[in-house]
C-alpha cells in the first residue's frame, strides 16, 4: 500500500495494526490537523477534543505562541546534549522556580522519566540527608495509582496488567489506600523516604482525595522527615482551576513532578522541581539524560508557560469546568453513577449494569466530540483549557443525548 492510496481512516488504521506493536487500543479514529479545541481526521471530519492528549495539551493544539517558539528555536538550534551548556534552559529553569516557589529544577523529557528521577532523588537524600541505611530506604505509593511504565514503576502498580510479564520488580515499595491517612501514618517507619501521589487519579478513574488528606499527609511528612512527592504531571498546569492541584489545599511538596501540559503540546517535556536539600544529592553523573533541557525544549516550554499564566487558564479551567460539571450533574440518565473531578478535569462514571464506557465513547465520536473510556466505567472529559463556553455547550448538547 503506497501513500497515494491511503486516503481514508480505514487505510491508515490497516497500516498502523500491520506495523505497530498492539500495546494501545485507541478509538477509531485518525486526525491529520488540529487548531484550538478541535481536530480534524483524514476524511476531514471536525471534532471537537475533549481529551487534549491526557493534558498534554492544555493551551490547545497549534497555540500560535507555543508554535512560534518552536518555529523560531528551530532555525537556530535544536540539541546540544548535557555535555554543553545552552542559552535557554537557564531562563526556562529559572521562570519553572519562580512559578512553583522552589529553588532548582531538573529538567527531563517524559513524565515517566519525571518519576523516575523523583524516585532517584529522594532515596539518594535518603541515605545522605536522612541517615537511612544503605539499601533499605522505602517510598509509599497508593493503590490504583499510575505514574507511568517503565519497570520500576508498573513494579508498584496495583493494576494486575500493569505488572503481568514484567518481573521481577524493584524492591522498596510499600502501598496504602488512597486517601487513607490513617493508613499512611501506619506505614510510615524509619526507613521512609518518601510519599509518592497523585492529587487526582487520572488514569484511575479521575478520583479525588478526601478533603484534608492532603493537609493531613504534609503535617505526617513533616513530623517524620519524609518527602512529599506529588505526581503533578497530569493535574498540574491549571488543569484542575488551580495552577497545581495541591494548591487547593495550600500544601506545598517537597518534590513537584510536572510534563505533559510543559510542551504545550509541542514538544515532551518534563520536569522535577525541590529545593536544594533534596536537588543538591545528584553529583555530576548521577543522573542525566541526552535531550533533558535541550533548547528546543526549553523554548517551548517558557513559551507554554507564558501561555499558562497570560491566559489565565487555571482561572479558566476552574470557572468552565464548574459550570460543565454542574450541567453534567443535571443530566437525568439512567447509565450515569457519579460526575466528579475539580476544574476541567473530569470523569463521567458509568453504571456496571449499563456496560463499559467504551461505547459511550464511541456514540460521543459519532457525534463529533472525542473523549475517552479509563478505567472501564469512566470517561474522561479534558479539553484544552482554551475551550470556549460555546464549544463545551456543544459537547454538552451531544453528552446529553448520548447518556439519556
Amino acid at each position: 500500500m503506497t501513500t497515494d492510496t491511503m486516503t481514508t481512516t480505514d487505510a491508515f488504521l490497516t497500516e498502523a495494526d500491520r506495523f505497530g506493536a498492539h500495546n494501545y487500543h485507541p478509538l477509531p479514529v485518525v486526525l491529520e490537523r488540529g487548531e484550538g479545541s478541535w481536530v480534524w481526521d483524514v476524511d476531514g471530519v471536525r471534532y471537537l477534543d475533549m481529551l487534549s492528549a491526557y493534558s498534554a495539551v492544555n493551551q490547545g493544539h497549534r497555540h500560535p505562541a507555543i508554535i512560534a517558539a518552536a518555529i523560531a528555536q528551530m532555525g537556530k538550534l535544536t540539541l546540544t546534549s548535557r555535555a554543553f551548556h545552552n542559552d535557554q534552559m537557564g531562563p526556562f529553569l529559572k521562570m519553572l522556580c519562580e512559578i512553583t516557589g522552589f529553588e532548582k529544577a531538573l529538567p527531563m523529557n517524559t513524565g515517566a522519566e519525571g518519576v523516575e528521577t523523583a524516585i532517584k532523588m529522594v532515596r539518594k537524600w535518603g541515605y545522605k540527608v536522612k541517615g537511612v541505611p544503605e539499601g533499605k530506604a522505602e517510598i509509599i505509593v497508593c493503590d490504583n495509582n499510575f505514574h507511568g511504565r517503565t519497570t520500576t514503576i508498573v513494579g508498584f502498580s496495583s493494576e494486575p496488567q500493569s505488572r503481568d510479564g514484567f518481573g521481577p520488580f524493584a524492591p522498596g515499595f510499600v502501598s496504602v489506600p488512597y486517601g487513607d491517612a490513617a493508613a499512611l501514618e501506619a506505614a510510615i517507619n524509619e526507613n521512609t523516604v518518601g510519599f509518592l501521589v497523585e492529587p487526582i487519579q487520572g488514569e484511575g478513574g479521575v478520583v479525588e482525595l478526601p478533603e484534608g488528606f492532603l493537609t493531613k499527609a504534609r503535617e505526617l511528612c513533616t513530623k517524620h522527615n519524609v518527602a512529599l512527592i506529588a505526581d503533578e504531571i497530569q493535574t498540574g498546569l491549571g488543569r484542575t482551576g488551580r495552577m497545581f492541584c495541591t494548591d487547593w489545599e495550600g500544601v506545598r511538596p517537597d518534590v513537584l513532578i510536572v510534563g505533559k501540559a510543559l510542551g504545550g503540546g509541542v514538544y515532551p517535556v518534563s520536569a522535577v522541581i525541590a529545593d536544594s536539600e533534596y536537588m543538591d544529592v545528584f553529583t555530576p553523573g548521577d543522573h542525566g539524560s541526552t535531550f533533558g533541557g535541550n533548547p528546543m525544549a526549553a523554548a517551548v516550554a517558557v513559551a507554554a508557560l507564558q501561555v499558562i499564566l497570560d491566559e489565565r487558564l487555571p482561572e479558566r479551567s476552574a470557572e468552565l469546568g464548574s459550570w460543565f460539571m454542574d450541567q453534567l450533574r443535571k443530566i437525568d440518565s439512567p447509565h450515569v453513577a457519579e460526575v466528579r473531578g475539580k476544574g476541567l478535569m473530569i470523569g463521567v462514571v458509568i453504571k456496571n449494569s449499563s456496560g463499559p464506557a467504551r461505547p459511550f465513547c464511541k456514540a460521543l465520536q459519532a457525534r463529533g466530540i472525542l473523549a475517552k473510556e479509563t478505567h472501564r466505567q469512566v470517561i474522561r472529559f479534558a479539553p484544552p483549557l482554551t475551550i470556549s463556553k460555546e464549544d463545551l455547550e456543544f459537547a454538552l448538547e451531544h453528552a446529553r443525548a448520548v447518556l439519556a
